[in-house]
């Protein structure tokens, strides 16, 4: 059955979104996640959404996105945004900008209709994935789609404690398949990148973590990932067997968030919403019809993990962990 994917209109709202490969192949070579990388930033530019993490992989990519309300553009900012797409093709730039200083009912349909390309979840996706396509298929002699089906998306509560869990999640996917010990030294994703002194990436982060600055919040999140994803329980020990702890898990046996990270857990990309009980019931109440009729409450815990904190609205009873 396809997972519902919910969407807040007219409020700021963070999401977790996720796509991946047609059939799981493993097209993203160093060259496309380049690529790729320097799409989502000019995308979100664009958008005016704010990109918090992300992760490239092989075979599929995740970013965590604060997309806020919708809000007054300026027209030289509209031709800034524009540009960001056109750049190859000024003429295009030029005729918006003498559009847009003619004023007129021309200008304020050609105004409307780029406003409505912003501040939108499923656009920004859309349109990132497409412009990808567009690049992959023309430098790989290909055709025809490259993605699976639609992206996924879970709706992140704005909060730190949810942030930095499902950040920390994003950035430990290259420690997970094997590529890295460190995340730093894996360039597609967030957190290499702040490392690296990417502004926009360190204000990401900063904006995880809730921080004042870039730098309080950079050392902060480099002990949360290290935490969650290297929780040991001897300093003799490297790393926390993934093996032994999905065992363990899946014998009831609850462990803190921090050291089942390290596994692929599904609420963190089917769990549909995830936050504090209160935010998913709230959801929950303010998308009801979309719910069996016999369902009471939104908030559901998450299965074998000892995180009071963070509950989901989907209640993952097989595959937990995989």
């Amino acid at each position: 059955m396809r997972t519902a994917r919910l969407k807040v209109v007219g409020q700021t709202a963070v999401y977790h979104c996720i796509t991946r490969v047609v059939g799981g192949a493993m097209l993203l070579d160093r060259r496309a996640k380049e690529v790729l990388r320097k799409q989502i930033r000019y995308m979100a530019d664009f958008c005016g959404v704010e990109v918090l993490t992300f992760a490239i992989m092989t075979n599929h990519f995740h970013v965590l996105v604060r997309i806020p309300e919708m809000a007054v553009v300026a027209d030289e900012e509209l031709i800034r945004r524009f540009s960001l797409l056109y750049s190859a093709d000024r003429g295009k730039v030029e005729t918006l900008r003498s559009l847009l200083k003619k004023g007129g009912d021309d200008a304020e349909v050609e105004r409307q209709r780029l406003l409505a390309r912003m501040s939108d979840v499923s656009l920004f996706m859309k349109e990132l994935k497409q412009r990808f396509t567009i690049w992959y298929n023309r430098s790989h002699k290909r055709y025809g789609t490259l993605w699976a089906e639609r992206f996924k998306s879970v709706l992140i509560e704005d909060t730190a404690v949810c942030l930095r869990s499902v950040a920390a999640y994003i950035d430990l996917n290259p420690v997970r398949a094997g590529l890295t010990e460190d995340p730093k030294d894996y360039r597609f994703c967030g957190y290499a990148e702040a490392v690296s002194g990417s502004v926009d990436a360190r204000t990401g982060i900063s904006k995880v973590l809730h921080e004042k600055t870039p730098r309080m919040a950079l050392a902060e999140y480099r002990k949360i990932l290290f935490l969650m994803g290297s929780t040991t329980s001897r300093e003799s020990q490297k790393s926390m067997d993934r093996e032994a702890v999905k065992r363990v898990v899946e014998a009831d046996g609850e462990l803190p968030l921090a050291q089942v990270l390290r596994l692929r857990v599904r609420y963190f990309t089917d769990g549909v919403v995830l936050g504090s009980a209160d935010y998913v019931n709230q959801v929950f109440q303010a998308n009801r019809e979309l719910f069996g009729k016999t369902r009471k409450s939104g908030a559901r815990p998450l299965r074998g993990l000892n995180e009071p904190g963070l509950m989901a609205i989907r209640d993952l009873r097989k595959n937990v962990f995989t």
